[in-house]
């Protein structure tokens, strides 16, 4: 009511003011006076009374015969007796650090896969190396498949043995020329999302990438992996060292020319 501060009724808690006030204002300040009526809890009970209700298996069964008609390609969805579908969705591999993979191993092969052979349970000798920029992986799924799923299947594909926690699936949106990104939840459904949007990949695409927390959660990662950080970090750090050396080198021959060629002139 005084210094207009705004927050939600959950977070009363953790608000600490400091107004700028008279004694006996700032004596009778809080967090609680500064709330506003408790709008924030209707809001909230609004959000939920307007979330959707599940489809129907009609209203799934018109969505994929709207969805298959636009698709360019035979990548087609498939509506099962049980009211579940299956289809496609591609994801884009936009990772900035480097996977673990097991050292010395084949490529998977076609019998691998249809057995469900596990090479990385093969070898415990591991090595680090960054994926191509922006690969692109297609990838099988039902409509019962959760973004957690889709995150463990991707790095069975590249036989990456890291935490899966350490990977996000996002979706990628373009709206008035903007690229906006969602983390998806793990228990979102990749395919589904994929239907309501329609084929076109640019409406709505997947990205893979690194699970940014706001904490780096060390523990999460071994020996190896860590040791390798410390290389790459002191790598870059030398690049950068040398950058800044050959900047100000160039700015010293520089000043050094212009120092010389005004010595011969008057003034």
């Amino acid at each position: 009511a005084d210094c207009r501060y705004t927050c939600h009724q959950e977070c009363r808690s953790l608000i600490q003011l400091d107004c700028r006030r008279p004694g006996q204002w700032q004596s009778q300040l809080s967090p609680e006076s500064t709330l506003l009526p408790p709008c924030s809890q209707n809001v909230t009970q609004a959000v939920e009374e307007e979330k959707p209700e599940p489809p129907t298996v009609q209203e799934i069964k018109q969505k994929i015969e709207k969805y298959n008609a636009k698709v360019t390609n035979c990548l087609l969805m498939k509506l099962n007796d049980d009211g579940t579908y299956t289809g496609f969705i591609k994801v884009h591999l936009k990772l900035r650090r480097p996977v673990t993979v097991p050292a010395g191993i084949r490529p998977q092969s076609i019998y691998d896969a249809l057995k469900e052979v596990n090479l990385a349970e093969m070898t415990d000798k591991r090595t680090s190396f960054y994926l191509p920029l922006d690969a692109i992986k297609q990838l099988h799924i039902s409509s019962t498949t959760t973004v957690s799923e889709v995150i463990q299947g991707l790095l069975k594909k590249f036989m990456v043995v890291d935490n899966p926690q350490k990977f996000a699936l996002f979706k990628e949106m373009r709206k008035d020329g903007q690229v906006l990104f969602q983390k998806l939840p793990l228990t979102e459904y990749p395919l589904y999302l994929r239907l309501l949007a329609g084929p076109d990949t640019d409406v709505l695409s997947f990205v893979l990438k690194e699970n940014e927390t706001g904490e780096v959660e060390w523990d999460a990662f071994s020996i190896p992996e860590l040791q390798n950080f410390l290389m790459i970090l002191d790598k870059e750090e030398k690049d950068k060292i040398q950058q800044v050396h050959r900047k100000y080198e160039r700015f010293k021959q520089k000043l050094q020319q212009t120092l010389k060629e005004a010595r011969g002139k008057p003034g």
